[in-house]
């Protein structure tokens, strides 16, 4: 059976029914907590770990796992949609992995890694019984010699029925059986199978396992006698202890050709893999700078005309019906349509800016509050609104895109206010170390969390997802003026400066929205 562990149902029902379709039996757990619960109740010949998850991640559940005697040989297969950096591939590794990867993820080549480490962890389980049966089978003949001898001839004649090369040794250090694969590699039965030069090493390490009397590993190509060709086995030697003496070794190969020749076609076509996504993401890089000139030429070729739109219906107003009250209403009426519109092409225009490389610089987020503050001077003024922030620390970002996010957030708690009362915005910050919302304050952390907290009309939670989206609105034009698109690309700024944002609100109780921004970032946002 497989375990399949992640908190997204999606990627279990997903992962699930692939397996299925291939007539696997699965198991599924949505946390850390519940993996380990069910591998201490169950076997499972694989796990499938997602290294995102929450209050305990992958690597947590790998290292709880490998502390289990009967769980910690179960190959674990990680999976990851963000930590792809060498260092997260190596910390897999390290915390008991057997393989990492990346998301999004080949069906095909998650089916081929996941049919190879289920076929091994099978045949390491057959090994591992007939290996224990033998073992129980020594020790409970160790009274006498003649018994041991019975013994012997019982573990002979399994290790002919064995699809693997065994053979015994004994405490000399001479081979004393073989069954009949052996003579596939070796004419005689006192003489080792040739190793590939490239592994001889590992006949110096079985001899000096063989002299600290302890078990011994590896993998070693052998050369086949009929056609001179090398497969690869994994050999592993055990001693047969009683009293606390060496009595003989046993020995097996197990033949991995077809699991190696199948790993080395996997790392051939993920290669493959990684040339054609990159190709495409050049093509991708190549059709993002046209779609930007593209959206620069169509809000010149479109606020040309709008222009002239506004400047004529001004000219018609001022000189030909300045005594048509009706037609004032209506021309009035078509000038407010046309700035809306000039609004929303440069609005426009700045969410397409958002996907251009820019540069990170060192920014004093006290120096951008104080500018947005003398810029609003006069809408704060005109609302008799109170607006305070404390001590803001220094960040790497890109100086004009935080501007446009503070300014968007402030203009929004003037705008969104309520009636016959002044407008309250508390601006404040503090460190967290991890990129959550709900994090603990801490002195000092690798990020920024800063609070907009207002006393405005507020709205339902509900729609906390719904705000973000470009165009979306939850007040009509005619109550609360806009283009739909500030928190849009509020949302794509800190996007595109690695943080995150969220939003906490009740209807006439105003709103908090917060973001969480790295202090350090890279030098180049791509």
């Amino acid at each position: 059976m497989i375990l399949i562990v992640d908190d997204n149902p999606d990627n279990i029902f997903s992962l699930k029914s692939l397996l299925k379709l291939h007539n696997f039996a699965v198991d599924t757990a949505n946390s850390g907590e519940e993996a380990l619960r069910k591998v201490l109740k169950n076997t499972y010949a694989l796990i499938i770990v997602d290294v995102q998850m929450p209050d305990m991640d992958g690597f947590e559940v790998a290292e709880a796992i490998s502390g289990y005697s009967k769980a910690q040989n179960t190959p674990i297969i990680f999976l990851s949609a963000l930590n792809k950096e060498k260092q997260y591939i190596t910390k897999g590794y390290t915390a008991g992995g057997s393989d990492y990867l990346t998301k999004p993820i080949d069906p095909d080549i998650l089916l081929l890694k996941v049919k190879t480490f289920y076929k091994l962890s099978e045949q390491t389980k057959e090994l591992n019984r007939i290996q224990n049966s033998l073992k129980k089978e020594v020790e409970s003949r160790k009274q006498v010699q003649d018994e041991l001898a019975v013994n012997m001839n019982e573990l002979r004649s399994v290790m002919e029925a064995l699809p693997l090369i065994a053979f015994t040794v004994n405490k000399n250090g001479q081979i004393d059986y073989v069954n009949e694969q052996w003579y596939e590699f070796s004419a005689l039965l006192t003489a080792f199978p040739e190793v590939h030069p490239d592994d001889a090493p590992i006949c110096h390490n079985w001899e000096l396992a063989f002299s600290e009397g302890r078990e011994y590993s590896s993998e070693v190509r052998l050369k086949k006698i009929n056609n001179a060709t090398y497969r690869h086995y994994f050999m592993k030697i055990k001693p047969i202890v009683q009293d606390k003496e060496i009595l003989k070794w046993v020995g097996t190969f197990m033949d991995i050709h077809h699991q190696k020749t199948l790993n080395e076609l996997l790392e051939q076509k993920v290669k493959e893999r990684t040339m054609d996504l990159t190709e495409k993401n050049e093509e991708l890089e190549t059709r993002n700078h046209e779609l930007q000139q593209f959206a620069w030429v169509a809000s010149h070729d479109l606020k040309e005309p709008l222009r002239k739109i506004q400047t004529f219906n001004y000219l018609i107003k001022d000189r030909y019906l300045k005594n048509n009250a009706e037609a004032n209403v209506f021309l009035d009426k078509v000038i407010l349509a046309s700035e809306r519109m000039s609004d929303l092409i440069d609005n426009l225009l700045n969410y397409s800016r958002l996907s251009a490389s820019s540069l990170f610089q060192p920014t004093d987020l006290n120096t951008i509050l104080e500018e947005i503050l003398s810029d609003l001077e006069i809408s704060i003024n005109e609302k008799k609104a109170s607006i305070t922030f404390g001590r803001m620390p220094m960040i790497d970002s890109i100086p004009s895109q935080i501007r446009q996010v503070f300014q968007n957030l402030i203009s929004n708690g003037l705008k969104f206010s309520k009636k016959d009362i002044a407008p309250l915005i508390i601006i404040s910050s503090d460190y967290v170390d991890e990129k959550a919302i709900s994090a603990p304050p801490l002195n000092d952390g690798k990020y920024c969390r800063i609070h907009f907290e207002d006393n405005g009309i507020g709205f339902e939670e509900e729609y906390i997802d719904k705000i973000f989206v470009i165009f979306q609105r939850l007040h009509t034009r005619e109550t609360y003026e806009g283009t739909g698109i500030g928190l849009a690309i509020t949302k794509k700024i800190i996007d595109k400066h690695n943080g995150v944002i969220g939003a906490r609100s009740k209807v006439e109780k105003g709103s908090v929205f917060t973001l969480i921004l790295p202090v350090k970032n890279n030098s180049l946002n791509n």
